[in-house]
């Protein structure tokens, strides 16, 4: 491989880069077999790492379309494939959780839909570089992956993805926005006594939107957090934020006949705020209950 050395993938049209992240020296532990034992195998990499995520706007991609185009750019670039895997063969939620993911809402792995790549290039057994791509689909988009590693005291320049950009197509559903398309949406009009877990009368449009969805759609799953400000402790706010989320559960439930087994309800205090709890209007913006998608088996 000489110096200098760079390569473009191409990918689908639409793609939108939403985080890139790139570290001179650093440390990748690359699977390189499906989740078994309790743990992913994986061979671990130092040197520079570059993780990129996009986004791809399009509805009705299935994870191997995405994949398959970009898997022949990597092994025309010299690369072998020493893993691959799709969800269930690469062992589902516990695959995706013991590899390194981006964080959301820039990266979504659908747990249903999804396809792992793992690449190596130079000596067998001593890899100089590694290509991992993960893949995933939902109803209405697609993301991708892309985590490059080269190993050694040499600074490679990392794998450059140039994507095709014409106009983000429209997301296939809008009910409740963004859910399907980014994996999690803040229900926003939400109304809760300050202080209490005591969910107001409503109607909430946010709540019916994410009642047709799941009725519409009998094989989501989700997940209710709740989130609360800085004013108070930890333990209690915890606690108050869960209450929030099975209340707004129990809503869904008795009012809409949402199956109970469909949706969980958790609480994570003051721990993922979105804004500064220094300012009234921030504090407000960080009380709140948010539905995740869990998958769409």
């Amino acid at each position: 491989m000489s110096s200098g050395w760079a390569a473009d993938l191409t990918l689908p049209p639409g793609a939108q880069m939403t985080v890139e992240r790139a570290t001179e020296l650093d440390s990748f532990e690359a699977p390189i077999g499906a989740f078994a034992g309790g743990a992913v195998p994986s061979r671990r990499l130092e040197g520079a790492v570059t993780r990129r995520a996009w986004r791809i706007g399009t509805g009705g991609l299935t994870p191997l379309q995405v994949m398959a185009p970009v898997r022949e750019q990597i092994e025309a670039l010299g690369y072998d494939i020493v893993f691959e895997c799709s969800n269930r063969a690469c062992g589902g939620f516990d695959f995706r959780f013991a590899v390194e993911v981006l964080p959301g809402p820039n990266m979504y792995v659908n747990i249903g839909s999804f396809r792992y790549l793992t690449a190596f290039k130079g000596k067998e057994g001593d890899p100089e570089e590694a290509l991992t791509v993960l893949t995933s689909a939902t109803a209405a988009s697609a993301y991708v992956q892309v985590i490059h590693t080269a190993a050694g005291d040499a600074v490679r320049p990392p794998v450059a993805v140039a994507p095709v950009t014409p106009p983000v197509a429209e997301a296939a559903s809008n009910a409740p926005p963004n859910l399907l398309r980014d994996g999690f949406v803040v229900l926003d009009d939400l109304d809760f006594d300050t202080g209490t877990t005591a969910l107001g009368p409503g109607p909430f449009g946010s709540l019916t939107r994410l009642a047709e969805l799941m009725t519409a759609r009998p094989e989501l799953r989700v997940a209710l957090v709740g989130h609360t400000d800085t004013v108070g402790g930890l333990a209690p706010n915890i606690t108050l934020s869960r209450e929030r989320a099975q209340a707004v559960r129990a809503r869904l439930v008795d009012q809409y006949q949402i199956d109970p087994d469909r949706l969980d309800a958790e609480g994570m205090g003051y721990l993922a705020p979105v804004a500064t709890n220094l300012t009234p209007e921030g504090r407000e913006k960080n009380r709140r209950v948010e539905a995740i998608l869990l998958n769409v088996d």
